[in-house]
């Protein structure tokens, strides 16, 4: 454990490091939200059937299901540093590519490879943030980061909106080529960003740690500090140790929760103009894009209220009374199927509101459950495990909507958020106030709630 950086008092570095990491969930915001926009001129364009939007739709979710793991793996073993912009890069290509596609294939390939550098930049980003942060902001900080995801939900909605005020249906190649202008600005902020001195120390470069830490945080620390517990060396590493005791669980937890939160989330972000439309809210290009960019802001605002809880009321509390009252509004709409478009655009932003429990807790938990040789490897696996859902919801939403009807699709909505209800009863840990991946799982999750000084591993 290094009380050093537990410790370390907050300043305008901490600040600089929480603006560059942000990077990846605001474009994972704007590059998922932007192409629903897009698809409004796409599909008449191209000629799109509905198997083929779905296909459009779900691409880079499945490009996020293979890249977390893979990439959480090898940022543990080749470090946050060296992988920070590289998938920035991959990110600018494909943007620029974007503006050429004219088949359904090119574009979900782009979408696919756009998905796996995404999801890359979660256990690089948010891992090498947990680490240097100090106990007392780290779940806030880690918290704000979905902020930014949302941050970008909703500017690729205006964008569009511009787009599609202005440019018509035909300037749907710009939306999908504009997040170049995103990557670039965070390629720029990133420059001279350092390497995490926890896994420098976990790697045996104690010199470069300390040195790393004294240029930083202005502290000299004991490289003994940094060290892992002897207790924790000689452990299997990688995927091996998720699946080891105690961490199994764990893993199954982050995985499960974040999977039953998105998979709705994303489905209706994606293709919230359509689900407004199946409401009555008049088609087109203004009124239903308006629209999901306020359930998008909605979601924005709820973040807010869930940070200041998570660390005031606790982590275990925040998300299993956040997923139980999400369920409300899910269900109404799903009997109610006939509801005016205004009632169900209040209802969703109740839900989305109230999304701001999982939300915050989304790369937290997976950060502060897991020492530093596999803290990018579990959220690496738990984004993975969420775009399951997330590209299946995504995948199936229009199908539902056409061959279901809205009251089933909606039903199918709170079911799934019921299920992620249940997982957090059963497994959600507190971690609020433990040392970084200090938290122990053995005891029933309420015991663990208690718990305020564990033995560090992290």
């Amino acid at each position: 454990m290094s009380r050093t950086i537990d410790n370390a008092p907050y300043t305008g570095f901490h600040r600089r490091l929480a603006l560059a990491c942000s990077g990846g969930p605001l474009l994972d915001g704007y590059i998922l939200s932007i192409v629903g926009v897009a698809l409004i001129g796409m599909r008449p364009d191209l000629g799109l059937s509905t198997a083929e939007v779905s296909l459009i739709g779900a691409a880079a979710l499945v490009g996020m299901f293979v890249g977390g793991a893979l990439f959480g793996v090898l940022t543990d073993k080749i470090g946050r540093e060296v992988m920070y912009t590289a998938d920035l890069l991959v990110m600018v290509v494909c943007s620029v590519l974007s503006f050429w596609v004219d088949t359904v294939w090119a574009i979900a390939v782009l979408r696919f490879v756009l998905g796996l550098a995404v999801a890359a930049d979660y256990p690089i980003a948010t891992s090498l943030l947990a680490e240097w942060l100090p106990a007392r902001q780290r779940g806030r900080l880690l918290g704000q980061q979905i902020i930014a995801w949302y941050a970008g939900s909703v500017l690729a909605y205006l964008t569009g909106y511009l787009f599609l005020r202005f440019g018509g249906q035909g300037s749907w190649r710009w939306m999908l080529a504009s997040s170049t202008v995103l990557c670039v600005v965070f390629l720029v902020i990133r420059r001279g960003s350092p390497e995490s001195p926890r896994w420098l120390a976990a790697h045996g470069r104690v010199g470069d740690a300390v040195r790393v830490v004294e240029k930083h945080l202005g502290v000299r620390v004991d490289g003994r500090e940094l060290m892992p517990d002897p207790a924790e060396a000689g452990r299997p590493g990688g995927l091996r140790l998720l699946m080891t005791q105690p961490y199994r669980r764990r893993t199954l937890f982050c995985g499960l929760f974040f999977l039953c939160q998105v998979g709705p989330l994303f489905a209706m972000l994606t293709f919230g103009p359509q689900i407004l439309a199946s409401f009555g809210m008049p088609g087109g290009t203004v009124l239903d894009t308006l629209g999901t960019a306020l359930v998008s802001l909605v979601f924005l605002l709820g973040c807010f209220p869930a940070l200041r809880l998570i660390d005031s009321w606790g982590r275990r509390p925040v998300i299993i009374w956040s997923f139980a009252l999400m369920i409300v509004p899910l269900a109404l709409l799903g009997v109610w199927p006939a509801a005016p478009a205004a009632v169900a655009v209040i209802a969703l932003c109740a839900y989305a509101f109230l999304c701001g429990g999982p939300n915050v807790l989304d790369w937290t938990y997976p950060n502060e459950l897991f020492p530093t040789e596999i803290r990018a490897t579990a959220v690496g696996v738990a984004t993975s495990v969420s775009r399951i859902g997330a590209a299946v919801g995504t995948y199936l939403l229009p199908l539902s909507l056409s061959g279901l009807g809205t009251g089933p699709t909606m039903l199918i909505a709170a079911g799934t958020t019921a299920v992620g209800l249940l997982v957090c009863v059963l497994w959600a840990e507190e971690t609020r106030g433990t040392a970084l991946g200090a938290a122990k799982s053995s005891g029933s999750p309420s015991a663990a709630a208690n718990h305020r000084s564990p033995a560090p591993v992290g």
